[in-house]
């Protein structure tokens, strides 16, 4: 293992705090003995190109510092190598981390966490959704939920998680099931009406919604929530339930446990990890141990490998 760390930072994540949480992460490092390189690059392409050159040149670990944002974009990067990936997570969803157990909003804790996980080969393997050319950790969002992203993409104001709750109350208002073509595992086309769609390779979004409360990270499946076809009043009866998970019982709400899913519906754009994917139609598949995790824990039915 080299001693070369590369630290992958967004300096405006959590509204500024990426900056401020690179100097703790990074003494951290030092302190343990680690050389630590800073990647920034000059916009998400070019910082995603300086994080490739560093995992092909060798380095022996990628942290990434910020949001899911960046951890999506790190991702890219380490995906499908043996270069281990550090979290980091100061962003205001940290959804990644939250699945895995990592520190949030603790960025010398998280520097720490990491360098004892390099001394000590403390690193897990999990999977991850791949759709198209890209990867994703947590969750592929399609229908309602992908709609207020749109929408909170679109508001310049306020800003943080009240932007967030306006978008949703706003796409209430102009609430349509959608029509979907869905299949499973390369299974005989469904054809659908259905609030949403969630793929869940992780179980939360949106900053701790346990859209697929259930999903293991490390099981090669993901957790398919589908929301169906219900009124505007049943959708307000079940959404505050989704930060619980306890939305799962609802008679309106069915789920399935998947390598594979192929969505197709018009009008639709894709969300991976809060980044937007595309339109839809797209096919996302369920990659076994695609990437390896620092100082990730072991819930049950997971391993720590060397």
């Amino acid at each position: 293992m080299t001693s070369e760390i590369t630290l992958f930072v967004n300096p405006t994540a959590g509204r500024g705090r990426g900056a401020h949480a690179a100097q703790p992460a990074a003494s951290a490092l030092r302190d343990a003995g680690f050389s630590v390189r800073t990647v920034l690059g000059e916009d998400a392409d070019d910082a995603l190109r300086r994080a490739r050159d560093a995992v092909a040149g060798g380095t022996g670990a990628l942290v990434a510092v910020g949001g899911d944002g960046m951890m999506s974009l790190a991702l890219q990067a380490v995906a499908g190598t043996r270069t281990p990936l550090g979290v980091v997570a100061v962003g205001t969803g940290n959804d990644f981390a939250r699945a895995l157990g990592l520190p949030i909003r603790d960025p010398a804790s998280a520097g720490r966490l990491a360098a004892e996980a390099l001394k000590g080969s403390l690193v897990r393997e999990i999977d991850l959704g791949r759709a198209g050319d890209r990867w994703f950790g947590s969750v592929l969002a399609s229908g309602f939920d992908s709609r207020v992203n749109d929408r909170d993409n679109r508001m310049r104001w306020p800003g943080g998680r009240f932007k967030y709750d306006l978008a949703i109350l706003a796409e209430l208002a102009a609430f349509r099931p959608i029509a979907y073509r869905m299949s499973l595992d390369g299974g005989p086309v469904q054809e659908i009406a259905a609030t949403l769609i969630a793929v869940g390779n992780g179980s939360t979004y949106g900053g701790g919604m346990r859209i697929c409360a259930d999903a293991v990270m490390d099981d090669g499946l993901f957790d398919v929530t589908v929301v169906g076809d219900c009124s505007r009043t049943t959708l307000l009866k079940v959404f505050p339930k989704v930060y619980k998970g306890t939305h799962l019982s609802h008679p309106v709400v069915t789920t399935h446990r998947v390598s594979s899913i192929s969505l197709e519906a018009v009008g639709v754009t894709a969300y991976a990890d809060g980044e937007p994917l595309g339109a839809l139609p797209l096919t996302a598949t369920c990659v076994r141990g695609a990437v390896r995790v620092l100082g990730a824990g072991t819930a049950a039915g997971s391993g720590t490998v060397n």
